[in-house]
């Protein structure tokens, strides 16, 4: 019974890293879809303007949440009226947060030097937090369920229909309000699909010891949510007010961009590697071994997946932009660079909030903020490039300490941790190698682009093979496997 059990939970994994994994690429890929053309068309300023606008939507979205999401998924057994609570909790949040920044609007615009037009747009744009708001707990509620597969198709479908808005309203002639209602038509669609398609509907119930219970996980998860939040945000805030529009621009560019692939993996892995890990928690072997293969798993797909957007940049900012965006280069590969040890530091964390101890990573959260302030302080003078490279910095120091807490608070070995991951990375530098040579000897973009993939590929592909990796044959073996099913059905 025991195995059956086993075989079941690794079944579900492997599904639910399956539809993640589907919803993050196709969602990307419309994303980038749409993302190119707007490039194209919208101003560097304009793209400033609404950059602003993001910095305080960020901070909003994250109060209204408050860290319920995780401690939910976290939670054992959480019951309707928990998942109310949290509903009612969430909405209520929302709407007064809105009718703050709608007040607030003017003096954003004073802040930015963007002469009143941020008004109207940050006005509209805020509604987004509302539309959000309404599906946060069915989105949880499937997660915690590990059956995300209508989480995939509303954000398809939500990003099809907005993609279709935006690209219209851009190439109509109206700017920054095409950024604007994509956003508002993307919450809206997603929202929709979500709340009308899901079994559970909110009661009227809201207990107080409910929300304190839950907040008691969660507040560790806000709090370090809300530093990250801010200083993931305080580099727009610092090149909008102390440099300008177009600076922010271009960072802007730079920071979308990267995020995609980072915010991608980051998503994929936390949303399907925490309900793993917090099932087997109690489970002292299993959940070591569990550690163990997350981490192999995720250094296998985030150092050559990183790696290979950072070799390729310039060839993927020409083939899709030409050169408007080559100031934005620069950024983009130092914050992929940060953005790898994002990705690990992310999975480190998933290992500390399945344990339930939520509130110890604040310090790690702490640690990278002061490193940060400390980055910032020195490279200020010297500009926007120098600002970007302390990201960096502080990546690092976040992903050392990090790693230092894992073993505090799991009791696994940190040198285990580390050599699991070391071979991926240098299997990735070694197979990009002949990726680097190859953009000495050919010009064209589209053809330097597909060669350097292909052949940075096949080399991974390759010596993982050779070197016999147990997990690239377990990817390979689930996604052959599930083709192979699919043409079983076709066929009989």
């Amino acid at each position: 019974m025991e195995k059956q059990d086993e075989a079941g939970l690794k079944l579900k994994t492997a599904r639910t890293l399956k539809w993640n994994t589907i919803d993050k690429f196709s969602s990307q890929v419309l994303y980038a879809v749409t993302g190119i053309v707007l490039a194209n068309v919208v101003s560097k300023e304009e793209f400033g303007i609404v950059g602003a606008i993001l910095v305080f939507q960020a901070f909003a979205s994250l109060l209204i949440d408050s860290g319920f999401s995780t401690a939910l998924i976290q939670r054992k057994n959480p019951n309707n009226t928990d998942y109310s609570t949290v509903f009612w909790f969430n909405m209520g949040v929302s709407v007064a947060l809105y009718a703050v920044l709608w007040f607030c609007a003017p003096w954003i615009d004073a802040l930015f030097h963007a002469g009143g037009r941020l008004v109207p747009l940050s006005r509209v744009m805020f509604l987004t937090f509302i539309l959000n708001a309404a599906a946060i707990v069915q989105t949880n509620r499937l997660m915690k369920q590990m059956t995300v597969k209508m989480v995939a198709v509303s954000n398809v479908i939500g990003l099809t229909v907005s993609g279709i808005v935006g690209v219209w309203l851009a190439l109509s002639g109206y700017g920054a309000w095409a950024i604007v209602w994509q956003s508002i038509v993307l919450a809206a669609v997603k929202s929709g699909i979500l709340w009308f398609s899901s079994s559970w509907k909110p009661s009227a119930e809201f207990s107080m010891s409910s929300l304190r219970s839950i907040f008691s996980v969660g507040a560790g998860v806000m709090a370090s949510s809300f530093l990250n939040t801010i200083f993931q945000n305080i580099y727009s805030f610092i090149i909008g007010a102390h440099y300008n529009l177009v600076q922010l621009g271009n960072y802007s560019q730079a920071d979308k961009w990267s995020k995609m692939g980072v915010m991608s993996l980051s998503q994929v892995f936390t949303a399907s590697f925490l309900p793993l890990l917090s099932a087997k928690q109690d489970d002292r072997r299993e959940y070591e071994r569990m550690m163990s293969k997350t981490n192999r798993f995720t250094s296998y797909i985030t150092f050559f997946a990183m790696g290979l957007l950072l070799v390729c940049s310039t060839q993927i900012f020409h083939i899709f932009f030409g050169t408007k965006w080559d100031s934005a280069i620069l950024m983009f590969q130092l914050l992929v660079v940060r953005g790898i040890f994002t990705v690990i530091t992310t999975l480190y964390n998933n290992y500390i909030i399945s344990c339930g101890a939520s509130r110890k990573y604040v310090y790690s959260e702490i640690v990278k903020d002061v490193s940060t302030v400390i980055a910032i302080a020195v490279t200020i003078p010297f500009g926007i490039t120098w600002l970007v490279a302390g990201q960096v910095f502080a990546g690092a120091v976040y992903y050392c300490y990090a790693l230092y807490l894992v073993g505090k608070v799991t009791g696994c070995s940190r040198v285990a941790l580390v050599k699991d991951a070391l071979p991926y990375l240098a299997l990735t530098v070694v197979s990009l190698a002949p990726a680097v040579v190859l953009a000495h000897f050919i010009v064209n973009a589209w053809l330097l682009f597909v060669l350097q993939v292909i052949v940075a590929a096949g080399a991974y592909l390759l010596m993982n093979k050779l070197l016999r990796s147990k997990i690239q044959d377990d990817v390979l073996e689930y996604a052959l496997g599930g083709v192979k099913r699919k043409f079983r059905k076709t066929t009989n």
